[in-house]
């Protein structure tokens, strides 16, 4: 019987294959395992555009003079972090 939703052909190459045992090596079902991934790393790119849209509006507010930033107070924590990190 004919499906009803159009499929999509993936090539297992040996990265894939890699990530896939990565995340369940014997998965009852490989073809569901790949959908999972599918739409958790849609919704991981969507969150991550969403993300940098964020950001570059609230620099083009920064660059505008909308918003107050001490850029010597953000230099300041900066600096602090990396000596933390040491």
């Amino acid at each position: 019987m004919p499906a009803k939703q159009p499929r999509v052909q993936v090539t297992v190459d040996p990265e894939l294959a890699e990530a896939l045992t990565e995340v369940d090596p014997k998965p009852p079902s490989r073809s569901r395992l790949m959908r999972d991934l599918a739409l958790r790393g849609a919704r991981a790119l969507s969150e991550e555009r969403h993300r940098s849209e964020e950001a570059r509006e609230y620099l083009l507010r920064v660059a505008d003079g909308e918003v107050d930033l001490d850029f010597g107070a953000a230099r300041d924590l900066h600096e602090a972090r990396g000596e933390h990190l040491r």
